[in-house]
């Protein structure tokens, strides 16, 4: 999939999740229940992986192309960003 894994999980923790936790709408969503935080969080993610799309064509790609590695970057986003 990737040639440089190193890169692109240094991109998801130090790019990614920062963006992703700075969402205001997945923050208030915190508040409430796992399930609505989870929700709030996919869409910021979405969100962030959308702007990527001009700095980072394969990370993108393989976002919206290949479900498993979709599942793997929310998961991943979320744990990072909901200790």
């Amino acid at each position: 999939m990737f040639n440089d894994t190193d890169r692109v999980a240094k991109r998801i923790r130090e790019d990614i999740a920062p963006k992703v936790a700075a969402d205001t709408a997945y923050q208030n969503a915190k508040e409430n229940t796992p399930h609505t935080a989870r929700l709030a969080h996919d869409q910021a993610l979405a969100k962030v992986m959308q702007h990527l799309l001009a700095d980072d064509t394969q990370v993108y790609r393989q976002f919206v192309e290949n479900e498993s590695f979709k599942r793997s970057i929310e998961d991943m986003v979320y744990a990072i960003t909901n200790p």
